[in-house]
């Protein structure tokens, strides 16, 4: 149960175990509830001006950037 607990596993929850070698991890078999397109799709909605991939490529390469600064 406490580990049911820790990890926020209702009574029932269908787990995956699988041999690591060093262990036995167990996953959720589905760590999702199932849901509808129509039930998700309202967080896809973009209400701003169009990027242009130009806009997208700076944006990937400014992240880049940020992640690797400190680290060369």
């Amino acid at each position: 149960k406490s580990l049911r607990d820790a990890h926020h596993w209702e009574t029932g929850l269908e787990l995956i175990a699988i041999d690591t070698g060093d262990g036995i991890l167990l996953k959720p078999k589905n760590p999702f509830p199932e849901t509808l397109l129509n039930q998700v799709a309202g967080c896809l909605k973009y209400d701003g001006t169009p990027k242009s991939l130009e806009d997208m490529d700076e944006a990937i390469r400014q992240g880049i950037e940020e992640l690797w600064h400190d680290r060369c």
